[in-house]
């Protein structure tokens, strides 16, 4: 059955990626972002655009209605849209701190918010929440980024118990470390607010192994990602969470069974 289908953050990346698949699969297929010149490739190959900005009200109202007035309803939404902020917490501003749980989950909840009225008039739908392995581990430097993604796990595990009664699933996808540019901008990120002061040497050298991380040929290509998302947007039962990517599954393992302990031993390890 074809399904109508929103994505946030199809500007780039996952969220490009994703729309690439779903498209072929022949899915109506809106893609959302504040950048509508880098989705005209898109638009060549049948996606319908929208300009989206998670920090405007009226700009969240504006996408959501313009769709629902063209086709009626909405069957899948895809929160893909987010960026990491990186620095010290002593560092990083308490306004750019707003800013990214302003995008990365509360953007997120008010956009899934409107779409839920006519998912439950239908009596189903579906909400794919791009998380990340950040919403199950920790690092240096990374409060806010994680706590932003930790916050989203509860957040979705808390409204798929509210949404069952309506046949409205809740996914999350956890990514780990994949080929974007979302690295190198959370490295650049992490330099210019803390690579200077207090915690210059640490976070440098956190900055330094980001970097020649997410330019190594060991990261998951971000088709991978596309794939399994795609998947879990549109098989008939999905599973509650997918794990995919490198070091996804093993990260995630680390913290879960090891404790605190001896997990901060190795993450720390990597900066001697």
């Amino acid at each position: 059955m074809q399904k109508v289908i929103l994505i946030t953050g199809t500007s780039s990346g996952i969220g490009k990626s994703t729309a690439k698949k779903l498209l072929a699969k022949g899915h109506t297929v809106y893609g959302a972002a504040r950048r509508l010149e880098e989705m005209q490739d898109l638009e060549k190959l049948g996606m319908h655009t929208q300009f989206l900005d998670l920090t405007k009200e009226d700009s969240i109202q504006t996408c959501v209605n313009t769709i629902l007035q063209k086709e009626g309803r909405i069957d899948v939404l895809i929160n893909n849209a987010g960026y990491g902020s990186y620095g010290a917490v002593e560092d990083v501003s308490i306004e750019e701190a707003k800013r990214q749980f302003e995008v990365n989950l509360f953007g997120l909840a008010r956009i899934t918010q409107l779409v839920l009225p006519s998912m439950r008039k239908n009596k189903h739908g579906r909400i794919v929440n791009i998380s990340s392995m950040a919403g199950k581990i920790y690092t240096p430097f990374g409060a806010w980024y994680h706590a932003t993604k930790h916050a989203l796990e509860g957040w979705s595990d808390c409204l798929r118990l509210e949404l069952k009664a309506f046949d409205i699933d809740v996914v999350i996808i956890q990514p780990g470390a994949i080929k974007t540019d979302w690295g190198t901008i959370a490295a650049k990120n992490l330099k210019e607010n803390s690579g200077s002061g207090a915690y210059a040497n640490f976070a440098n050298a956190a900055a330094d192994s980001m970097h020649d991380a997410y330019t190594s040929d060991r990261l998951t290509d971000v088709a991978v990602l596309g794939k399994t998302i795609a998947k879990a947007a549109t098989v008939k039962k999905p599973k509650r969470r997918y794990a995919k990517g490198f070091m996804a599954k093993p990260a995630m393992a680390l913290r879960k069974w090891l404790g605190d302990g001896i997990y901060e031993k190795i993450i720390m390890s990597q900066f001697k």
